[in-house]
């Protein structure tokens, strides 16, 4: 049961460019046919040596390390201690909310704000994208719904 209904995010804003609405224009720009192009030639690329491309297909299909190894000795001592880091860190909220009852009391109803603020905030977006104009000079939606650029036969 709702007590209070009034919104959590109050006033009025423009909406500002990010870098999502850059990756919009791009993502109408570039066909998946011509980012296919562009994946097959630089896998062609990387097959015969070329060091650039294959940096470039690690960074998207292996990733980059998001933290740097742990030093030898470091790893001994966990060896020999019989601690894993990793199931520490797992559990560690799960120890708290065993530990500490009272801290975790209001933790449905926290949750709860937070998906009303996400969902306020995704009305307020999508408002605004149905609110802005829509641009399409560079390409042209066809009867499948498609993109084609400008200059392609349909």
């Amino acid at each position: 049961m709702r007590r209070n209904s009034r919104p959590l995010l109050t006033g009025t804003f423009r909406h500002r460019r990010t870098e999502s609405d850059y990756l919009g224009v791009l993502l109408e720009a570039v066909s998946l046919e011509d980012w296919r192009a562009v994946v097959n030639a630089t896998l062609e690329a990387a097959k015969v040596g070329d060091p650039g491309a294959r940096a470039w297909l690690a960074q998207y299909l292996v990733g980059k390390p998001a933290a740097q190894a742990p030093a030898p000795l470091t790893v001994l001592v966990q060896q020999l201690s019989g601690r894993d880091p990793l199931v520490e860190q797992l559990a560690e909220p799960h120890v708290d909310r065993m530990k500490y009852p009272a801290l975790h009391a209001d933790d449905q109803r926290i949750d709860a704000l937070r998906a009303q603020v996400a969902n306020e905030l995704l009305a307020h977006v999508d408002a605004q994208a149905h609110a802005s104009p829509t641009t399409t000079s560079s390409s042209e939606t066809t009867s499948s719904g498609t993109r084609r650029r400008q200059g392609e036969q349909g």
